[in-house]
């Protein structure tokens, strides 16, 4: 084999793993979308009522980089809702300085999220979505604080804050 054979080979081979991955990805977030919720809008809605990054966060499951969200520095007593649907998911005093960038809690207030598995990224972990309208939070992780030892490591996008 010469070199271009081995570099069209390779080009073709990224090519199809990339559009492999793209197919799985999609299938994924289809069967998550698939739960019924209260609140179900168009894809149109979504992207006419919330922000480009907002939408690719809570529709399509994206990450906001570390350290961006203003809510990051948010301390005032209050609640944390739903950016999509403004169902009250956190409570104040449940937020903790994890040092990871995000908004991290100990726990959620009752019956505002759901959960699946996520095992994307080469390993498993807990996916965390609001139970109104099924928009993608974060993950929830088992190294958080007493005394619930979780932390719901959440993007910044996908929440509102309603000072108390």
């Amino acid at each position: 084999m010469n070199r271009r054979q081995l570099l069209l080979n390779g080009t073709a081979s990224a090519a199809f793993l990339t559009a492999a991955a793209v197919f799985w990805r999609s299938g994924r977030i289809s069967e998550a979308r698939a739960e019924t919720f209260a609140v179900i809008k168009t894809d149109a809605e979504w992207k006419q009522m919330l922000s480009a990054e907002q939408y690719s966060v809570l529709r399509h499951e994206a990450t906001e980089r570390p350290w961006t969200s203003p809510l990051l520095e948010e301390h005032r007593k209050g609640t944390f809702a739903c950016a999509g649907c403004e169902l009250p998911l956190y409570a104040s005093e449940t937020k903790f300085e994890s040092g990871t960038g995000w908004p991290s809690f100990w726990e959620s207030l009752p019956q505002s999220i759901g959960t699946r598995e996520d095992s994307t990224l080469g390993m498993v972990r807990t996916e965390c979505h609001c139970s109104r309208c099924g928009g993608h939070l974060g993950h929830i992780f088992d190294d958080g604080p007493p005394p619930t030892g979780k932390r719901h490591c959440i993007n910044g996008l996908s929440l509102s804050f309603k000072p108390a």
